[in-house]
Parts: C-alpha cells; sequence; structure tokens
C-alpha cells in the first residue's frame, strides 16, 4: 500500500499559506510559491520535517544523517509548475515495520520508507449543456505537507491490507499529525495488487489501484481486483501493469492508464532546497516526544485497570477514546463499569449518529456523575440509559434530566409491595404456572412490574419483594 497522509501543520510545505483549506473559499490560500510562477523560491518546513521523522520512529524506521527533496516530473494541471518537490534516493525514513493483527494472529509487515512531498491542487469535473465538459481547479490543497508511507509486497490478503491501515492511522492520530480523515482526503491509500500461483516466490506484475475512500471501499476493491487477475490468468490472459479506477457503486476496478515506473517520473535533483542534515541530537529530541502508542497503551490499561484484551483494544483504538476513558478514571474507581458504559452505550450512540466523539456533548464527568447516580441507588441501569441518550445530546448533566423527567427510581418498599400485588392479581396465570414449579414465571412477573413503573422500580428490590409476595400467597414455600 502507498498511503498519502496530509500533515497537521499551519502552514504549506514550501510556502507561507495556511494548509488548513477544508473550509476556505477557492483560490484564497495561495501565493506565487504554491501556484508555480517562475523565479520563486520553496522554503522547507520544519515541523512537517519534524512529523515525518515522528513517524517514521513510531513504525520502527531507520533514519539516515542525510536527506534531500527529489522533485518529479507531473504533466498533470493540478500542479501548476509541472512538477512535484518530493523524495526519491534519499528518504527521511526507511526499512521500518509495524505489526498487524488478524484473527487474532500478529505478524509484522515491512514499511519501505516515509517520505515527504506536497500535496496537488483539487479538480473538480463537470459537464453542462452551455460549456460541454470542463474543469475547475481550486488551488488552496496545493503544496499542503504530504507524507507518503510506502508498504512492502508483505499483505496476503484484502483483510490484512484493512487491519494495517486501520493500526496505520490509529498511529497517526496518536502522534496528532493527521487527522486521519479518509472523507475529507488527509488519509487516502493507493494499493498495489498482484498475485501468484501458490507455492510460487516470484511476484507477479501489480495493479495500482486508485479511488478508495473508505477501509470498507479498500477491502472491497483488493477481492475485485485480485479476482480479477486471477481469471484473466486462469484464460491465458496476460496481466499489464496500469493505474486502475475503483468504482465504488459499481463494484467494479476499470482501466486509467499506464502504471508508469520510477523513471517515467524523470526525478531530478532540486536546486533551491539544500540537502538536510539530521544530527543524532535532533533525532533523539523527537524520540523524545514520542508519545505511548497503541500498543503500549493497550498493554497498561490491561494492567492498571484489569480490562480484559478485548476492551482494551476497543479502548485505544481511537486516541479520543482512551483519553476519554482515562479523563474519567481519574474521578471515578470502577474502570470496568466505565468501560462497559463506553464501549456500550456511548458506541452505539456514535455509530447510530455517524457522529464522533468530539462532536457529542457528553463528558466523561457527566458519565462519571451518571455512573455515581447508579451507585447511590438514584437510578437503575434502565432509565440510566435513557439519561445518557439525552446527555449524549443536550449535554445536561444526569441529575438535570432525571429532575425534569422524573426518572429517579423507586426504592420505597411500600410502593412497591401495592405494585406488585396488583400486577400478580392482574396475572393469574403467571402465578398458577410459578406454583406448578414453572420458575421463568417470576421473570415475567419482574417484568411486568418494571412495566407498570415505566422502568423506574429497583431491580434488586423487586425481585426480592416479589419473592416474599409470591410465598406468601403460598406459591413456591
Amino acid at each position: 500500500l502507498e498511503v498519502h497522509a496530509q500533515l497537521l501543520t499551519e502552514s504549506k510545505m514550501y510556502c507561507g499559506c495556511s494548509a488548513r483549506y477544508a473550509s476556505a473559499p477557492p483560490n484564497t490560500l495561495v501565493c506565487p510559491v504554491c501556484m508555480g510562477m517562475p523565479g520563486v523560491l520553496p522554503v522547507i518546513n520544519q515541523k512537517a520535517v519534524e512529523y515525518t521523522i515522528m513517524t517514521g520512529l513510531a513504525l520502527n524506521c531507520t533514519i539516515p544523517e542525510s536527506s534531500r527533496f527529489d522533485p518529479k516530473n507531473h504533466p498533470y494541471p493540478d500542479l501548476p509548475k509541472g512538477y512535484q518537490i518530493s523524495q526519491y534516493e534519499t528518504p527521511l525514513c526507511q526499512n521500518g515495520s509495524m505489526a498487524i493483527e488478524v484473527n487474532g494472529e500478529s505478524r509484522r509487515v515491512g514499511i519501505t520508507r516515509v517520505h515527504l512531498e506536497e500535496d496537488t491542487a483539487k479538480l473538480t469535473h463537470r459537464t453542462d449543456q452551455l460549456s460541454g465538459s470542463y474543469s475547475l481547479i481550486d488551488m488552496n490543497r496545493a503544496g499542503v505537507p504530504l507524507m507518503e508511507i510506502v508498504g512492502e509486497p508483505d499483505l496476503r490478503s484484502a483483510e490484512e491490507a484493512r487491519q494495517y491501515l486501520v493500526k496505520l492511522r490509529t498511529i497517526l492520530q496518536y502522534l496528532r499529525v493527521c487527522t486521519g480523515s479518509m472523507e475529507e482526503g488527509a488519509f487516502r491509500c493507493d494499493a498495489n495488487i498482484s498475485v501468484r500461483p501458490a507455492g510460487s516466490t516470484t511476484l507477479g506484475k501489480k495493479v495500482e489501484v486508485k479511488n478508495m475512500n473508505s477501509f470498507r471501499a479498500v477491502y472491497r476493491a483488493m477481492e475485485y481486483e485480485a479476482q480479477r487477475q486471477i481469471k484473466a490468468l486462469e484464460a491465458g490472459e496476460e496481466i499489464h501493469q496500469e493505474t486502475r479506477g475503483w468504482l465504488d457503486g459499481q463494484g467494479i476496478t476499470l482501466s486509467q492508464r499506464s502504471k508508469e515506473y520510477a523513471h517515467d517520473y524523470r526525478y531530478f535533483p532540486e536546486p533551491d532546497l539544500p540537502p538536510l542534515h539530521l544530527s543524532r541530537d535532533f533525532v533523539d529530541g523527537i524520540r523524545r516526544c514520542l508519545p505511548e502508542l497503541p500498543d503500549a497503551r493497550r498493554e497498561r490499561f490491561m494492567a492498571d485497570y484489569g480490562l480484559s484484551a478485548y476492551d482494551a483494544w476497543l479502548l485505544t483504538g481511537s486516541v479520543e477514546i482512551a483519553d476519554f476513558f482515562e479523563s474519567g478514571t481519574r474521578e471515578y474507581p470502577n474502570a470496568k463499569a466505565l468501560a462497559n458504559w463506553i464501549t456500550g452505550e456511548l458506541f452505539r450512540l456514535l455509530n447510530t449518529t455517524g457522529q464522533q466523539l468530539s462532536e457529542a456533548r457528553v463528558t466523561p464527568e457527566r458519565l462519571v456523575e451518571m455512573l455515581r447516580l447508579i451507585d447511590q441507588g438514584a437510578i437503575n441501569q434502565n432509565t440510566a440509559k435513557v439519561a445518557f441518550e439525552e446527555m449524549f445530546t443536550s449535554g445536561k448533566q444526569a441529575s438535570e434530566i432525571v429532575a425534569e423527567r422524573g426518572l429517579s427510581q423507586i426504592s420505597d418498599q411500600e410502593a412497591l409491595r401495592s405494585v406488585i400485588q396488583q400486577v400478580v392479581d392482574a396475572n393469574p396465570q403467571a402465578l398458577a404456572d410459578y406454583r406448578a414449579g414453572k420458575k421463568q414465571a417470576i421473570g415475567f412477573l419482574t417484568g411486568q412490574v418494571m412495566r407498570a413503573t415505566r422502568g423506574k422500580a429497583n431491580p434488586g428490590m423487586v425481585n426480592q419483594l416479589l419473592a416474599e409476595y409470591l410465598a406468601e400467597r403460598g406459591a413456591g414455600g
């Protein structure tokens, strides 16, 4: 896989224009440098270099003592100067690896290189009756720092490729060097796919697949392309090295152009950017700034909080979720209960609404307050779910919601005894079943009591009082 990740710098790679282009009007974040005007001089963005080295260290790469930029010819209108300032012979990071897990088994896959380049402008293709087909260009994205992470051909299935991408994006988010948003194009990949007969050691001719904007699209595209190549070879056809686009709606890849080889780019020395000399002190300083990475955090969650491997994996899959959980544990000692609410109700609401955690209005402090209300017996699990859902959308405190909606748990024994008597009298068949030894009847009666109290009864107290009342009625001794 060739993964491109936009770096979270304030300015572009070789000029001072803002790199935060997402919501800017077209062609407003531009200058003579990123527009490729004659006679301009680029300047290297130091923060982008530091972020790239940080990524390389997290991926167990070797950081060479010197690196340089090598422009490559780019004959497309999205870079008007006609070339892209990239790296070729001496990238910032090389020879790394990353562990992935598939079907419960862990193995390492190689990272060839991590290098730094500039993103292209955005082209929008349109067709109308008046003008026919035409393209619009927005230069705001041109020159944004772009990190390319090139993997070794070690992935053996579409599922391995998906897990590789998920893990890599998580690492970049933990480093806080990239948003990881595939929808916005901040994290995107091209897949180079080849097939070979079982037992063969010679790699087949590769086909590059582009235009995949989700993990699901990557998985489907790789599955389709592998089968397409297998069928072609079995039919006696030849596989050509080419670039194909993924058409998500149709579930197929379509040929776009022949695939370039490295020499087709005609790399040339960059006359305006000096080579970078990376001292060991400089690299070690970046190494000391590395945050705790996902694998280490997962192990710590298991050791410090007694979580299962599965719960720890769920909580550390997103740096936002992991931070949310740890913030809650500083105020609430029952880490398992906190984890259950995050991986249960919080995940359910995030999936249902399609929101990111940053968009939800629930906070760790408000979740903790709600858990304390449960511990105090003020609300039960059922009413807590009602309160939590409103907390998620409104941002109100649980105590406020409970008071407004009358969700307080009923723990008054006399009140519950009255409800139990009414429920048993209204369900003579359930009473007869229980007397006949059908113990599941008590579960039905418990449910009816909870229903009659609109879920607000104390479940433990209901079970105790119901058992006592049935005994008094001569049921079950």
